[in-house]
């Protein structure tokens, strides 16, 4: 994924150790053949950002951030079948609940359009709105987890929160939730409409 048609990749100088991201799953590479692009590819289990040589550190530290929404942002819009979303719950339930959730089914549904998931513990059945597809993968992930979390923990007292803290991205997924949520408020309100 390229922020603009990019040069070829040959040419472009090993990561420096300084230079990496935050993470050890990042790698960024500068380039002096590179004047303008912002690229960026999975390369196994690693993501490879490629930068011009110019650009400053806090330009690199938000240009990984929006390329690494936009690679996340891709890959779910790859919409996951329901035997997909089955795949990942359990393999998010091994990560985070030591495999003790376990759902006997996770699908798509169309007929939530208040809720991003619900979770009906009795029948182990968990179903994930439409509208969520096409939203980063973390984002996803959450509502799955939060979802997985209450085959644990019915309801969301404070022992179902603590078990979401496992799951690192769970402030950054509620944000985004939230943000779409006001932003198709925002377009119902009076007035607000684009001409």
């Amino acid at each position: 994924m390229s922020v603009e048609p990019s040069p070829s990749v040959s040419g472009e100088h090993p990561p420096h150790p300084s230079r990496r991201s935050r993470t050890s799953a990042v790698e960024v590479r500068r380039s002096a053949r590179r004047r303008r692009t912002v690229s960026a590819y999975r390369e196994g289990d690693r993501t490879i950002v490629l930068i011009p040589a110019r650009m400053s550190e806090a330009e690199e530290q938000r240009w990984v951030g929006v390329m690494l929404d936009k690679l996340a942002a891709q890959e779910s819009r790859r919409n996951l079948g329901d035997g997909e979303l089955t795949e990942r719950a359990e393999r998010l339930s091994a990560q985070y609940f030591e495999g003790r959730a376990r759902p006997a089914s996770v699908r798509w549904v169309t007929n939530q359009n208040t809720r991003w998931g619900s979770c009906t513990p009795a029948e182990g059945s968990i179903r994930l709105s439409h509208r969520l597809q096409g939203m980063p993968e973390y984002v996803v992930d959450y509502v799955l987890v939060h979802e997985l979390a209450h085959l644990l923990v019915p309801g969301h007292g404070p022992g179902f929160w603590r078990l979401l803290e496992a799951y690192p991205r769970t402030e950054r997924a509620r944000g985004y939730l939230e943000g779409v949520v006001a932003a198709d408020r925002l377009r119902h309100l009076p007035g607000t409409d684009s001409e």
